[in-house]
């Protein structure tokens, strides 16, 4: 299992990155809440409570549960970029926050997939609530890219964990969350860029997804051994 975890962290710059270097030593900062399975758990409090907020603090109905798949489509878009770039700006510019980021970046991915499981029941409860609507909001090739990108995040959410990831071993590990980002990736980028066209205000969240995807594709490949994860401590 140890051999095939490494492997994995090798190879985890080329993926979401859920995976966490295990030999890195924890420097001072952050700690507490905002290290480990606490940060998760901080998180997805927050992203609970802020869906509950958001349907709370609107009309109700349908424009409340609208409101909170638009909140949970922009965390989404923000934990996903955090876990993606994790291993790139470590290699891009060491720091406490960089170090932090790639530290956690198994806990970032997991929320990222908390905060879309929320995004999809949202979306489910619209379907279900205002079929009409929902049906003049979507269509066939959104539902089966959604449906797709969502069981990316379902496998790649089940082997973030040191026993699944050895259990489907290295090579079918970086496949999976190589080809799983980067369809995350293209599916922020179609919902974000057709909302881009109608209305400027998504225009920065264009920018962002550029920005990630430049740092990925252009930063040099370099394996993350026991010497470079313990190199910026």
């Amino acid at each position: 299992m140890q051999s095939s975890l490494n492997s994995g962290a090798r190879l985890s710059q080329n993926g979401i990155d859920m995976t966490i270097a295990r030999n890195e030593p924890k420097p001072s900062f952050p700690a507490g809440l905002l290290e480990g399975w606490p940060l998760l758990g901080l998180l997805s409090s927050g992203l609970v409570l802020g869906a509950l907020a958001a349907l709370a603090t609107s009309s109700g109905g349908s424009d409340g549960i609208r409101l909170v798949i638009r909140i949970t489509a922009r965390t989404s878009l923000v934990l996903f970029c955090l876990a993606f770039t994790a291993s790139a700006l470590f290699l891009a510019c060491p720091s406490i926050w960089t170090r932090w980021q790639r530290r956690n970046r198994r806990y970032l991915g997991l929320s990222f997939a908390l905060s879309h499981g929320l995004h999809g029941l949202a979306i489910i409860a619209l379907a279900s609530t205002a079929p009409t609507l929902f049906k003049q909001l979507s269509n066939t090739g959104t539902l089966i890219s959604g449906g797709l990108a969502y069981l990316f995040i379902l496998a790649m959410a089940a082997t973030s964990f040191d026993r699944t990831a050895a259990m489907i071993g290295p090579k079918a590990w970086r496949w999976l969350h190589l080809c799983g980002a980067y369809y995350i990736w293209l599916s922020f980028m179609v919902t974000f860029g057709k909302r881009a066209v109608m209305d400027p205000f998504y225009w920065p969240f264009i920018t962002v997804l550029i920005a990630v995807l430049a740092l990925r594709l252009c930063l040099p490949r370099k394996p993350l051994n026991a010497a470079t994860a313990t190199a910026g401590s």
